[in-house]
């Protein structure tokens, strides 16, 4: 293992492209939308750049995972909720699995496959629309398997579930958050036993109450934490055994019946910053303490309607954060104070943006529902890069690693690579 490890050194130092190749959950490998490595391409289309094609049954908005060489996808065919793993070098499937029942999805956008999986060097996790949960090992074979709704309640969510499985070191956690009978549950990865359930029933109005936000796990000073976002408030919970440490609330002081969130928290430079209000909002919140810590630990709150993202969830690092708005505006803040460094609208359409920008060597990726993929730089301005358009319907966000974008439609997925 050592030699294996001074070799990946020593060929990383000498390749003029840093490369870096997990990508275990949908933000990436740390969570905040931040790709790892360089030499990522900034322009294609159909004729080039583009390494492979492939086409997969069923419809499918989630975005996929990588561990090593394995590319995983969730999608749902004759009734089935499937994964599919790709090798993803070449596009080839290396095998297919398939599992409880599809609930098919009641939006436009929506499918029974909206929740994307989650992985680690020894297994994959897929979460449905129909409650099904399953981990897999690395070559498709089910190790354990439960439904969360014939065991916990049924879904009473208005719309189609969205949430996605987050990993700590030992468990893989999903958030429930409805109309009533909300929860966070986590069980052991290896023998889906279950670990902890922690109800979180807050005080929120109607469709407020329900949230199809992802989790965040956080290793702070040694210790995982999760923060949650959804029914009017943000949580922070103790990874280990679920404790609430914290709650902000606050974010809905007009208690309006229909703030359901959709975009995720995104955490950087000591603080969560969490959109909310359908694009209304957003609010920084400096992490730590115990208890309510609304009036203490709230940092600021920016509001100017329309302006920020309703579904896509904002990427943050080194002190900034990105917000690509549903509409097509792409803006940098400032994550201590929230003032606006600089913003601006790309070109304009009656497409709109449900994939979440991805930060990567210097540039900024955003992916609009048309398949079109603009480029930008990461720098003190609004500046546009290129344009690159791909055939096809995207709701997924692109996913990096080794060099190689992939950019999932919800019937196909593209591999995008310096030729």
């Amino acid at each position: 293992m050592k030699a294996l490890l001074t070799t990946l050194t020593l060929s990383l130092f000498l390749a003029s492209t840093t490369l870096a190749g997990n990508w275990p959950g949908w933000r990436g490998p740390t969570s905040n939308g931040v790709a790892e490595g360089s030499g990522y391409p900034v322009s294609w289309d159909s004729s080039k750049n583009i390494l492979w094609e492939v086409e997969f049954p069923g419809n499918s908005g989630s975005t996929p995972a990588i561990w090593g060489d394995d590319l995983f996808l969730t999608t749902t065919t004759d009734g089935k909720n499937e994964v599919i793993c790709l090798d993803k070098n070449t596009g080839k499937k290396k095998w297919t699995t398939d599992f409880g029942s599809e609930r098919a999805g009641k939006h436009k956008k929506g499918s029974g496959s909206s929740p994307s999986p989650a992985a680690d060097d020894q297994f994959v996790f897929a979460y449905f629309k129909s409650g099904d949960l399953a981990c897999l090992n690395r070559e498709g074979k089910i190790v354990w398997q439960k439904n969360l709704q014939k065991i916990y309640g049924e879904d009473t969510l208005w719309w189609d579930l969205g949430t996605s499985p987050v990993l700590t070191n030992n468990l893989v956690v999903i958030a429930c958050m409805q109309s009533d009978n909300s929860y966070i549950v986590a069980f052991d990865k290896a023998t889906g036993k279950e670990a902890w359930k922690q109800d979180r029933n807050l005080d929120a109005p109607e469709e407020a109450s329900q949230s199809y936000s992802t989790p965040v796990v956080v290793n702070q000073d040694g210790k995982e934490i999760i923060y949650v976002l959804g029914a009017d408030h943000v949580t922070a919970h103790d990874a280990q055994t679920g404790k609430q440490i914290w709650q902000v609330g606050g974010l809905n002081p007009t208690q309006h019946k229909y703030f359901r969130s959709i975009s995720s928290p995104v955490i950087s430079d000591g603080y969560l910053i969490a959109p909310y209000a359908r694009g209304g909002s957003i609010t920084g919140i400096k992490l730590g303490g115990s208890g309510d810590v609304t009036k203490s630990h709230v940092a600021w709150t920016n509001e100017e309607k329309g302006e920020f993202s309703d579904v896509p969830t904002p990427a943050a690092v080194n002190g900034r954060f990105y917000i690509c708005s549903d509409k097509g505006d792409v803006l940098c803040f400032d994550v201590k104070t929230g003032k606006k460094i600089w913003g601006d609208r790309l070109p304009r359409s009656r497409n709109k943006f449900s994939a979440s920008p991805i930060l990567a060597d210097g540039h900024i990726y955003v992916t609009r529902e048309d398949g079109t993929t603009f480029v930008l730089d990461q720098g003190d301005e609004f500046k546009l890069v290129s344009e690159n358009p791909l055939e096809g319907f995207a709701l997924a966000t692109p996913v990096f690693s080794d060099g190689k974008i992939y950019l999932k439609m919800t019937d196909k997925i593209y591999c995008i690579g310096k030729k």
